[in-house]
């Protein structure tokens, strides 16, 4: 199945695009999509937070996507 992924922040810098395309097998979760992520993008797997949203809501690690569902990396944020 094939995920379009939303990028914001630091995330957009890293792979240099506000949007990524990902092909993954039926039934992938979270954690795998993020461990195919830091092996393509290893600057991603230094971040010391990185939240997922599947369909604007956080994801667990295990949850398991969907070839329709909208995902988005949220990197960590810092404010003053």
């Amino acid at each position: 199945m094939n995920l379009s992924i939303a990028l914001f922040g630091i995330t957009r810098e890293i792979v240099g695009a506000p949007t990524l395309e990902v092909a993954l097998q039926p039934g992938q979760s979270v954690q795998q999509l993020l461990e195919q992520l830091h092996q393509t993008y290893p600057a991603l797997g230094e971040l010391r937070s990185l939240a997922v949203a599947v369909n604007n809501e956080y994801a667990p690690a295990d949850a398991l996507l969907q070839e329709r569902d909208e995902i988005a990396l949220i990197p960590p944020v810092s404010g003053g």
